[in-house]
């Protein structure tokens, strides 16, 4: 059977998943539908907000007060989510319909036993949540299981395994925690002398400890060397899973600091032969994860942030996978007719995406860009000079979408602005001048 067709099985998902539901009835528990969110950073915020479009009920949950999702959620929680115990309290207190992960630091085998008890559908699945937060389950998946092409690689246990791994990927490598995220943990290495030191920064920065078997008393996280490719760009390829199958948008490129994305556009200005293996890759990607869904009874909708390398000599590498929208994805905010959050929740709630929900909102040569508002600072932060800011003279379109986390302690993305413009060149001038423009207003905590 193809991926792209539904089974009976899926027909059968599809019909008593999406039929049944109630929108839009907020004085009643018992009809109306609810949607936990496990996670209420800006990615949240939108999908919370493209929920409560649709009359659906969401409860906000984070790890801190006033997250970005809380301040539209019709209720919110405060817990820590890798708690197994104030997670199924949470579960069992909200009696959702649906939950969203929205961040990765979340008590899995939870979600696995809700599914089975409770008969919540878990975006996109319980076992691809807790497969796209662990680098070592998603890369065998990926490349042993699926095929995708890699860098080679080896995980570690120890520093000892780590010396053998590097050994046999070569220098220069990456080292990196099985869990982390924004580049967290993660170190290059362009020497022997130099491991040590990414060891400890892999342990330091990791997101989640494993207790070692051959360790007593201590906290050990395994960690993924690879070899450094010989990378050219990277792409973001957004992949939606649905009832009708799966299907991509234009892929978008970016730029990083410090493995953080600042800046992505569409379309990404490639060669056609880049842009069809790039979706192609995708594509099978999140074939593979939804068929592990639909084996264990689950639908695996939603969308894809699909990695990819891209090498100079033009060859692909699968790099990464979040199953959730893409902070890179935030371009499709002012790019495409249905925003990649949009997407997100129409696939959730059962809609058969086509390529005709994917398609660019843009005029023929525009580009449309994200570039991340980055802001230091010790405390509140605001921002002022936003109506002179959004002069629309030297784009096409521009808009400024701030998040409005409560406090900056050092560095955070507190907003994103967007733009469109005839070329790459002239939407980063326009985001850059927007940019300069606005002016940060900070109050002590």
């Amino acid at each position: 059977m193809s991926f792209s067709q539904k089974s009976d099985s899926n027909n059968e998902l599809n019909e008593s998943v999406t039929n049944e539901r109630i929108f839009g009835i907020f004085d009643s528990k018992l009809h109306t539908t609810k949607v936990l969110l496990l996670g209420s950073g800006e990615l949240g915020k939108e999908i919370a907000i493209e929920l409560i479009r649709l009359g659906i009920r969401v409860c906000a949950a984070d790890s801190y007060a006033n997250a970005p999702a809380m301040q539209v959620a019709q209720e919110n929680r405060v817990l820590d989510m890798s708690d197994s115990q104030a997670l199924q309290d949470l579960i069992n207190d909200i009696n959702p319909d649906i939950i969203i992960p929205e961040i990765e630091a979340i008590s899995t085998q939870i979600l696995k036993n809700v599914v089975k008890s409770k008969k919540i559908q878990v975006v996109p699945s319980s076992d691809i949540t807790a497969i796209a937060m662990d680098r070592e389950a998603l890369r065998k998946i990926s490349h042993e299981k699926l095929g995708l092409p890699t860098t080679p690689y080896r995980f570690a246990s120890n520093y000892e395994e780590l010396e053998k791994g590097a050994k046999i990927v070569g220098y220069p490598c990456v080292v990196k925690p099985i869990m982390s995220s924004s580049g967290h943990g993660q170190s290059i290495v362009k020497n022997p002398e130099n491991l040590q030191n990414a060891w400890i920064e892999a342990q330091n920065g990791r997101r989640s400890k494993h207790k070692n078997q051959n360790t007593q008393n201590a906290d050990i996280s395994r960690v993924i060397v690879e070899a450094l490719a010989p990378l050219d760009y990277e792409l973001t390829v957004l992949t939606v899973s649905s009832s009708a199958g799966i299907t991509t948008c234009e892929p978008i490129a970016q730029f990083q600091k410090n493995g953080d994305y600042r800046q992505s556009w569409q379309p990404a200005n490639i060669p056609e032969n880049v842009r069809i293996n790039a979706q192609n890759i995708a594509k099978r990607a999140v074939e593979g994860l939804s068929q592990i869904a639909r084996e264990n009874g689950e639908t695996g909708w939603g969308v894809y942030g699909v990695e990819l390398f891209v090498l100079k000599n033009g060859d692909l590498l699968f790099n990464e996978l979040s199953p959730r929208p893409h902070d890179t994805g935030m371009v499709t905010m002012i790019s495409q007719y249905y925003s990649e959050f949009a997407l997100h929740v129409l696939a959730i709630l059962g809609v058969p995406i086509t390529q005709k929900h994917t398609a660019l909102c843009l005029k023929n040569n525009e580009v449309a860009l994200s570039h991340a508002l980055v802001v230091e600072g010790n405390g509140k932060i605001g921002f002022a000079n936003v109506a002179k800011s959004l002069n629309t003279e030297d784009c096409a379109r521009c808009d400024i979408r701030i998040f409005g986390k409560p406090e900056v302690h050092g560095s955070r993305r507190m907003g994103v602005i967007l733009t469109v413009a005839d070329s790459v060149s002239d939407a980063k001038s326009c985001a850059t001048r927007i940019a300069s423009e606005l002016h940060t207003v900070e109050l002590p905590s």
